[in-house]
Order: structure tokens, then sequence, then C-alpha cells
């Protein structure tokens, strides 16, 4: 794990200035269903999209039929691709990537498009293999998750990629043509004929399936975010964010045949998807429930990272690719939020000793929780004093973050409120209690208490808290005060430190010199 104060510097490229470390970045992607720009704000190792702009053109549509991109769908493709041209000049993009996948691919007239798509964007297109697409799903899920483990699902218009993912180890991914306008297309718009084409199709990725057994499935594409936001309209979910929603794969199975047989425009909540993508939401639902009964996953992870995300992570050097994602992106909120963003790592240090204190185990994944709260502690403090509990869990529940879950989200969000409000069980939010579980909501409740002990010596500046040590001491939480700061030493305080003790069971003192 990085030092402290090295997550405090921005990552930059090994092979480009550091001049342009700071201007954007844009991927524009040519996809079998949309064509889409997104712009991020530099290349780090956990980029912020900027801009995110889609066209749905359905390039895809009636390739496998016709063997042709469809003329409409091509003259809708080539105008968003020349108006995606002026957005990247109007950003001073240092770079621009611009990918087509299978329609552009696998279309007889596909060549023709491309020279008109380059001509359209003014950049080189690179026409991805269903190798290569594969390969950088799988970069995508490990640049925006923490030690992923599973297989990687790629579902698109065109095509459907697996892969294998053992951490930072990416295995050789096979392709096949069970995009949701390719299933459309070959079935005749029927979801018994699709069914029937997407077994006979995954018999033939056993070996990719057979080594998913007891494992995450890692879900990239629009059809199954759409599918998972649908779910978390069906359950009542309170967190919004798609990336690193964590479905039961049994609950799952009922949902999606749900899906499968249900009219789109009868589905709760619908309206959040757009009408272009509807009609392939069984087909996606189809995909989806096949991996999940061959494939035997123990858990599916919806991912917001895929291609796009797993090309600017090929482009880092080494160093920076082995970077915490969740650590870096609370290192950049640390310094664009905070009062003095150094506290923040000061904090770290300065919770590390304690907690090494107390006779309770942390795990690293805690750890790194922990440390990523420290940096987040005073995203809140331009509230006004009354919102700052609130305005610290809008600030982070939602942020873009990667490389963190949703009970993780809920435990920064809670650190960082109870720091605020006061860390009796009552005063948490019982949504966020109930989505980080009993384990991490105690483990946010300790922090903030700590946080609590803090903010009244440092006034939230650097400098102050590595001289006033908290430990644990003769059986006691013990805050130790320099003799120059003894008028620090007053009922606010103290009550601060007993507060902390009673929430690890032990008393609090104060000592002065």
């Amino acid at each position: 794990m990085a030092s402290p104060s090295a997550l405090l510097a921005t990552a930059e490229a090994a092979d480009y200035s550091a001049a342009d470390a700071s201007r954007p970045v844009a991927i524009i992607d040519i996809g079998s269903n949309s064509v889409r720009l997104v712009a991020y704000d530099g290349l780090t190792r956990a980029p912020t999209p900027l801009y995110n702009e889609k066209v749905l053109c359905g390039l895809g549509r009636n390739v496998f039929t016709t063997g042709r991109l469809n003329d409409e769908a091509v003259t809708r493709a080539l105008a968003a691709l020349s108006r995606f041209r002026i957005l990247c000049r109007t950003m001073r993009a240092s770079r621009v990537f611009v990918l087509a996948t299978a329609a552009a691919r696998d279309a007889q007239n596909g060549p023709d498009f491309l020279r008109a798509a380059e001509a359209a964007c003014g950049h080189e297109i690179h026409l991805l293999s269903g190798r290569r697409e594969a390969e950088l799903s799988a970069l995508g899920v490990v640049s925006g998750f923490h030690a992923p483990d599973g297989v990687v699902g790629d579902m698109g218009g065109g095509s459907l990629e697996l892969v294998d993912v053992r951490g930072a180890v990416v295995g050789q991914g096979v392709t096949m043509p069970l995009g949701g306008l390719t299933l459309q297309d070959l079935s005749g718009g029927s979801i018994k004929k699709a069914g029937k084409l997407v077994r006979e199709h995954m018999r033939k990725a056993a070996p990719q399936l057979e080594i998913l057994k007891g494992r995450t499935f890692y879900a990239v594409g629009g059809t199954w975010r759409a599918i998972a936001r649908l779910h978390q309209a069906a359950r009542g979910y309170p967190v919004h964010v798609m990336h690193g929603y964590t479905v039961d794969p049994t609950d799952e199975l009922s949902f999606l045949q749900i899906v499968e047989q249900t009219d789109a425009s009868l589905l709760q909540d619908v309206e959040a998807v757009s009408e272009a993508r509807r009609p392939l939401l069984a087909y996606g639902a189809l995909v989806l429930e096949e991996i999940i009964r061959v494939g035997r996953p123990r858990a599916v992870a919806i991912s917001a990272s895929g291609v796009r995300e797993g090309l600017l992570f090929e482009q880092l050097d080494r160093d920076t690719r082995l970077a915490d994602p969740l650590l870096t992106s609370a290192a950049e909120f640390n310094i664009l939020r905070a009062r003095a963003p150094r506290h923040g790592t000061e904090l770290i240090t300065w919770t590390d000793r304690f907690i090494a204190d107390l006779d309770a185990p942390e795990t690293a994944d805690e750890r790194r929780l922990r440390h990523a709260a420290c940096l987040l502690a005073d995203v809140g403090w331009r509230a006004h004093p009354d919102y700052r509990g609130e305005q610290s869990i809008a600030s982070i529940q939602n942020a873009a973050f990667v490389g963190v879950d949703h009970p993780g989200r809920a435990y920064l969000s809670l650190a960082v409120s109870l720091r605020h409000t006061g860390v009796a069980p009552e005063k948490a939010n019982p949504v966020l209690r109930s989505l980080a579980g009993p384990r991490l909501f105690e483990r946010a409740r300790l922090l903030a208490a700590i946080h609590r002990v803090a903010f009244p010596i440092s006034a939230g500046m650097d400098g102050a808290l590595l001289r006033a040590p908290l430990t644990v001491e003769d059986g006691r939480v013990t805050l130790r005060l320099p003799a120059e700061w003894s008028d620090l030493n007053g009922d606010r305080l103290l009550n601060r430190v007993r507060g902390l003790g009673r929430v690890v069971g032990l008393e609090g003192r104060i000592l002065v010199g």
C-alpha cells in the first residue's frame, strides 16, 4: 500500500508529459448498439468521467442476416462522430482514442464505414478483435475492483466476451455472437429461439464457465446495467450507483425470468432505461441466466468499468497500476474538498497507532476502508454545521469511486457523517446501517469516535495531530497533550475522549505534558 504522503500525488503516465497529465483524455467507442464519447479528467489510476454522451445508432442491427451495416445507422453514427470531434477539441483533450468493435468487425461494408468514420472523427480508429475486446474488458474490471477474482462477461450489442481474471492476471478470452442485437437478429425476435442459441454457444464456452463456480461474475455492458437498475427498483434499493452493485445469483435468477417473460414497458422503473435498449433487456436476461446456471458463481457484480477503462489502465506505468483505486480516488477528493489535505494523511497515521493498541483485529480490507475514510473526513466542512453529516453522505455515497463495494460505500458514508452528528447508534442513517452490516457499522462508529477527538485538537488543519498521540495505556484510552496545549484540556475534548472510551469499553483520560 502506498504511503500516506504518496496518496496526495496524482498518477502520471510514463509515456506522456506531466503538463498533459491534468488535461482530459477522451475515448470514442463505436459499438454495435451505441456510439459513445467519454472524456476523463486525466490518465490516472482512478480516472473520473468529465463528460459522457452516447447516441444509440444500432449499427449492429441485422448485420448477421444482411451482412451489412444499416445505411440509416451509419448516417447517425457519422453525425455523432463529427459532433464528438468538436467536443474533444473544446475540452482540449490531450489524447483521443477511438475504438470499434463487433458491428464494424463483422459487416461487409465495415471497412468503408471505418474510412468514413475516421474522416468524421479526425482520428485513427482501432478495430478490436474479439479476443482484444475481452482482454480490455478484463483490464477494466482489474482497474475498477479491488483484487477481483472471477470471470468477466462483456455483453454488447454484437457479441459477448468472457475472460478469467485473478487479481491483475488476465486469462485468455473467448468471444461469441451473443450480443443483444445479434440475438434479436438471429432469432427473428423470438425469445424461445434466442434461448436455444444461447445454450448452444454456452456449451462452447465451457472452459471459461467451469472456472466460475464459487467465484464472482463481473457483468459489463449497458444492457446488464439496465437490468441491474430495474433490479434495484424492484428491491427498493437505496444506493443508485451501479458500479459494485452485487447480487445473490439465486435471487437474480428469479428476477431474470421476470424480465424475459414480461413486456418491458410493464417493468417497474423501466422509464429509466432508454426506449432503444428496452427490447434488448430480455436477451440480456437470457444470457445472464444461462451464465449463472452453468457457471454457478458465488455472486454477480455489476461493473461500470469495461473496455474504455481497460484501455486507460493499460496506458499506465506499472507502479501506478499497482496503486489502490479507492485510496487514489479518496486522495483526490481530499485535495479538492478538505480544508488542509495533509490533515487527512495525518489522520491515517494517528489512527493507525490507536487501532494497533486495541484488542480488536482489523482486516486488510477494513484497514484500507479506514484509510479512505480518513482522507474523506473533511469533505463536508463547507456545508452549514447542521447539515455536514447529511452533506457528507450525499458526497460519498454517490461519488464516482471504484475499488469499493456498496457495503464499503455505506461504511465510508457512516464514518464521515457520524463524526458530525455523534456516534450513538440512533444517529446513524438506518438504510446505510443495514447496507454496511453489523461489523462495518461498528467499525464506522469507532472511527467516527476517534475523529471526534481529532478535530477539536487540529481544527481540521495539518501539523497538530502527531504532537498529541492517542493510545491505549494502562487499560484506558489516553490522549497526551503537549504542556503548551494545556488549555485544550477542557470539558469538550474530555467528553470526546470519554465518548471514544465508551465505544471501545474503556475509561478515557487526557494527560498533559
